[in-house]
């Protein structure tokens, strides 16, 4: 397991400004496995992990999320 302790979290809007994707794009991705998962922090507020962010910022076209649970 990955440690997370010292990952932060963007919120939507952040996502948003680093990608420059739109808020459906990034969903439709994220269903497709072409973008990180989002984590859930609430009933109604989810988040991203910086590093995965990064990982997709840096190579958009080959990024895959890697199975869940991995």
């Amino acid at each position: 397991m990955t440690d997370r302790s010292r990952d932060s979290l963007l919120r939507i809007a952040a996502v948003r400004g680093r990608t420059g994707l739109s808020t459906a794009t990034i969903y439709r991705r994220e269903a497709e496995g072409t973008f990180p998962r989002r984590v859930k922090l609430g009933p109604r507020c989810v988040a991203w992990y910086d590093s995965d962010v990064s990982a997709f910022v840096a190579d958009p076209m080959g990024y895959r999320a890697p199975p869940a649970g991995a």
